[in-house]
């Protein structure tokens, strides 16, 4: 039952295209209209920033087929749009991380729940050890 889906998957990565270079203030509907000149786009997906909730300056199109894409690919590579040259290539299925390695952003990874009979629930020490042991002195 999975080896279908796998093809589904590789069939629709393959009819997908990368276009960077693209100018911040360009719109989904804009880069719509102007790939549907030369086929019809399934989706098409511009990527938000996080902290400013605005265009990171590229975008995903994914086509019903693997020609128009290629056809997509040949007429939008270097093409003006805003002011700027596309770069259009095909979309490369990216690896998946590994789950084992260090997180991302460089944060700590959290010390060792312990569970306090007190609160009833979990909870992590909080401070130096020297603090932990004075503040178990005064109780």
């Amino acid at each position: 039952m999975r080896w279908p889906l796998r093809r589904q998957r590789e069939a629709a990565i393959s009819a997908k295209i990368f276009v960077g270079n693209l100018s911040f203030k360009t719109t989904k509907e804009e880069l719509t209209e102007l790939v549907s000149t030369v086929g019809q786009p399934v989706d098409v997906f511009l990527p938000l920033d996080r902290a400013t909730n605005k265009p990171r300056g590229f975008a995903f199109v994914e086509f019903s087929s693997e020609d128009e894409a290629k056809r997509a690919i040949a007429m939008l590579d270097g093409k003006e749009l805003g002011g700027r040259a596309l770069k259009a290539n095909s979309a490369d299925e990216r690896p998946r991380r590994p789950m084992d390695g260090p997180p991302r952003g460089g944060r700590p990874v959290p010390g060792p729940a312990m569970f306090d009979p007190n609160d009833g629930r979990l909870s992590r020490p909080k401070g130096s050890r020297r603090n932990v042991r004075a503040r178990k002195r005064s109780l």
